[in-house]
């Protein structure tokens, strides 16, 4: 049975998909570079030199968290609502018991269910060129075509102006967005960040016009044959129309073959449906405080994955550094003043409704989150950290002297995400560990993303230094 969402409930994830569009770019503009200092900070404590070089040890020497991302990624794909997904719950939850963690639970998450479906299919079929396979992949949310698939003319389109301009041509045809990430912005995300628009609005804009379906070029620098899926927004002022995203080297290929046959047609198959939400669950770990156990410094990253590949950097790494940086702090013999917890949120990829139902729980009614950090940039080495508190981010430099040597270069404000977003309003400090991201693109949300792209001593740094932080932030508070 498909199910469509209307009212308040395509609302909500309406302003979702705008979140996760921009977000990116919501994370730049807070990551400016601090004022001058009005006063010095305070010095760091002496005595936490020989706990943080003993996380350090401990962390390098073991490398756990790459450990932990093979375990997880080994389920496979961990889409929202998916069997996969929910053994991946099953799974966090017996490895942070194993770990013997303080206290583990689970809390249940509304979610929805879309299949995929059997693999797509793409054909460009030219009269004066010949044919040619195209790889593609549905986007997350389309809706399929018919049993038979779809053949139409090809229209392409660089921007919502050129859709706007061609209008009488759109009926009946596919729209092309041939849309590459701009490789003149030195910061992957921001690219990202402006280039995702259309694969957000892309089908409906289209549909306006008549267009029977759309096409968006993946979100990657690279030329390759690989297609990068990602969550698509239907508006329901205008027809639902099939969404995929065809590779780099395929747009390439449409694209010149377009210049010699303007005619040529696209045929495509896809049979992705959505199903009847589900209930899946948030993981949750913590070590609990020694004296303020209601206080509560979170690190987080999302469980689910899209279904191309295992997930490891979007975000088995995020999963697995939040697990590391407890079992560092507890397996040191550390006891923070402040609980410590680790959160594996649900549906991060598609609607956000574990961060929203993990902050509305009642469970959080006698809590106070001081600080809520989310890994969910990739497992590269780390280069830096963004707290949205400037007087925080004061608070932490003296840990630059220490931080700096494994490869943190700078502490800015600035720190959010879709998860740990909705805790602002319950008045969290938000932050996170800024990770080197020239290459993340090339695997993010495509079949690329595998363990082997991820670096094992690369993904403990970032446990490592978070571990730090974070029992520093436990001990003094905001």
């Amino acid at each position: 049975m498909k199910r469509t969402l209307t009212g308040k409930a395509e609302k909500s994830l309406n302003s979702f998909y705008w979140l996760a569009c921009i977000l990116p770019l919501l994370w730049l503009s807070g990551c400016k570079p601090q004022a001058q200092d009005r006063s010095s900070p305070p010095a760091l404590r002496p005595e936490l030199l020989p706990k943080f070089e003993a996380i350090k040890d401990l962390g390098l020497r073991q490398e756990k968290a790459y450990e932990f991302l093979k375990l997880i990624t080994s389920i496979g794909g961990r889409l929202t609502g998916s069997p996969e997904a929910d053994r991946a719950v099953e799974l966090t939850a017996s490895l942070m018991t194993e770990l013997g963690f303080d206290r583990v639970w689970t809390e249940p998450v509304k979610v929805q269910r879309w299949v995929r479906g059997q693999a797509e299919e793409a054909m460009v079929r030219s009269s004066k060129l010949g044919t040619q396979a195209l790889s593609i992949c549905a986007l997350g949310n389309s809706l399929g075509t018919s049993a038979d698939g779809l053949e139409a003319g090809v229209v392409e389109v660089r921007s919502f102006e050129d859709l706007a301009a061609l209008k009488d041509v759109v009926p009946g045809r596919i729209v092309f967005y041939n849309v590459p990430m701009d490789r003149t912005v030195v910061e992957p995300f921001a690219a990202y960040g402006r280039a995702a628009q259309f694969r957000v609005r892309g089908a409906s804009e289209a549909a306006r016009y008549g267009a029977r379906a759309v096409l968006i070029r993946s979100m990657t620098f690279r030329v390759d044959q690989n297609p990068h899926t990602g969550l698509m927004e239907y508006d329901d002022r205008a027809p639902r129309i099939p969404a995929a995203a065809v590779s780099t080297a395929g747009a390439e290929l449409l694209h010149h073959w377009l210049r010699t046959d303007p005619e040529l047609k696209v045929w495509l198959r896809m049979n992705c449906r959505q199903e009847e939400p589900v209930t899946s669950a948030n993981v949750i770990g913590q070590l609990t405080g020694s004296e303020f156990p209601d206080e509560i410094i979170l690190i987080g990253g999302h469980l689910d994955s899209w279904d191309l590949s295992p997930g490891a950097h979007d975000d088995a790494a995020g999963c697995a550094v939040a697990i590391e940086v407890l079992r560092l702090i507890k397996e040191t013999g550390l006891k923070p003043k402040r609980t410590i917890r680790a959160v594996m949120f649900m549906d991060e990829e598609f609607g956000g409704t574990g961060g929203r139902a993990y902050a509305a729980s009642d469970s959080r009614k006698q809590e106070k989150h001081l600080v809520a950090i989310e890994q969910d940039r990739g497992g590269a080495a780390p280069v830096g950290l963004a707290f949205s508190l400037e007087i925080l981010t004061d608070r932490l430099k003296p840990l630059l002297a220490y931080l700096g040597p494994l490869g943190i270069n700078w502490i800015r404000t600035g720190g959010g995400g879709v998860d740990i977003g909705p805790l602002r309003e319950k008045g969290a400090t938000l932050g996170g560990l800024i990770p080197e991201s020239q290459r993340y693109f090339d695997y993010h949300h495509s079949a690329l993303d595998v363990p082997e792209a991820v670096h094992p001593r690369e993904l403990e740094l970032q446990a490592v230094i978070l571990a730090m932080v974070i029992y520093f932030l436990a001990e003094q508070g905001v």
